[in-house]
């Protein structure tokens, strides 16, 4: 029941956050339930919004998909001209944090010093986030599987070109975020962020499925051989960083993860990618969720206008990272577990961003939140292994009581 009840919220915030414009906004806001001291979500995020493109593909929601691929070409601002901005409102407009004149003459001291042209201070200003266009790819990718996406050819030209324009032979020449929008890479340490990598090296691989481009293969050779050597330096380390540079972020981040799904850079069992994962979940896994990273302070919450941080929670985005995971290194037992414990934290089938102190918390309902059960189901519901770890588990549960 628990699971029937989720996927049905699911499809109703799915079809909530997918505006008639096309936009799809990150959170279901006008859900009664959604908290009054939070911050809103009424934004489109590609990121999100790509996740959610594809959770609903598998549930034949097909027309959410189109229409926010249209929205993207129709009303994202900048877009077509190749600057992307890390959110938008739903009309297209760009929803820059700092919310100010993008001109360069409105920057003093040292951000004029890291700014230096008009380009790079609209990238400064929207967070350049480069995992969303890989994420945007892979979702016109899956899509493609269902649908025929010839009028989205063009979106796909501008994702995979906005790639390669920012690409400079082993790092972004321009200051990159990560996906949590809270660390930056920089140029002048030729850093990047290890998730985005391999999200715009999926990106560009499914990009050439559609059509034969050189810069898109020269950049993505360029992408492999870095991404290479940072995993020849994983190996003494003993995990993969964050932030791979001349200077390295060695944090433990539990969004690589992904790096076996979605992006499909390492195998479940591959040995550095199997460290990293025991090395995510002895740092990050508290009381079976797993948050972020250590000493994350973001949970979401706003008093009087301002981010009022204090105790972050587990984020159920990445236990269904684990789950699906431990689904492809065939532990359906541990699959299972990760998957049961966010269902079993909803608020009435709705999920929420964060779960904090064993209860949903921070953003509800999250709609990322919802197309990672989804994604996660759809691995999981039809392998009878997966079936009987259930079962089990379930069974050992019942014990105990």
């Amino acid at each position: 029941m628990e699971v029937e009840k989720i996927l049905e919220k699911s499809k109703e915030v799915f079809r909530n956050c997918s505006l008639p414009n096309g936009a799809i906004i990150a959170a279901d806001v006008n859900n009664p339930i959604y908290p009054k001291n939070v911050k809103w979500y009424g934004y489109v995020w590609l990121r999100d919004a790509s996740f959610v493109c594809y959770a609903c593909d598998l549930l034949g929601m097909h027309e959410i998909s189109e229409k926010f691929f249209k929205w993207c070409l129709d009303y994202a601002e900048g877009l077509r001209e190749g600057i992307f901005a890390h959110k938008y409102f739903p009309n297209g407009r760009v929803a820059g944090d700092f919310d100010l004149s993008l001109e360069e003459n409105d920057l003093k001291g040292e951000r004029k010093k890291t700014v230096r042209n008009y380009l790079k201070t609209k990238i400064f200003y929207i967070q350049f986030q480069p995992d969303q266009l890989g994420s945007l790819l892979c979702s016109l990718y899956e899509h493609s599987k269902v649908r025929d996406i010839g009028e989205f050819k063009e979106l796909v030209e501008i994702l995979a070109n906005g790639i390669c324009r920012y690409w400079k032979k082993g790092y972004f020449s321009v200051p990159t975020f990560d996906l949590w929008e809270e660390n930056i890479a920089l140029p002048k340490y030729k850093q990047f962020h290890v998730y985005s990598l391999a999200s715009c090296i999926k990106g560009l691989e499914y990009a050439l499925k559609f059509e034969e481009i050189e810069s898109w293969k020269s950049t993505l050779k360029q992408m492999k051989r870095i991404f290479s050597k940072c995993l020849n330096y994983s190996k003494n380390l003993g995990y993969i960083p964050r932030v791979f540079g001349k200077k390295i972020d060695t944090t433990i981040d539990s969004s690589l993860f992904a790096l076996t799904w979605p992006w499909e850079q390492l195998q479940a069992n591959d040995e550095i990618m199997v460290k990293t994962v025991e090395n995510i979940l002895k740092e990050n896994e508290i009381n079976g969720g797993i948050k972020r990273y250590r000493n994350d302070m973001y949970n979401g919450q706003i008093e009087l206008g301002d981010l009022k941080f204090g105790k972050a929670g587990s984020w159920p985005i990445l236990n269904y990272w684990a789950s699906i995971y431990f689904f492809l290194k065939g532990e359906m037992e541990r699959a299972f577990k990760y998957f049961k414990w966010v269902n079993e934290r909803s608020l009435n089938g709705y999920l929420p961003e964060q779960v904090i102190d064993d209860k949903p918390a921070s953003i509800i309902p999250l709609a990322w939140s919802h197309a990672m059960f989804v994604i996660t189901l759809n691995f999981l519901e039809n392998s009878s292994k997966f079936l009987m770890a259930a079962k089990e588990v379930n069974q050992d549960i019942d014990d105990k009581q």
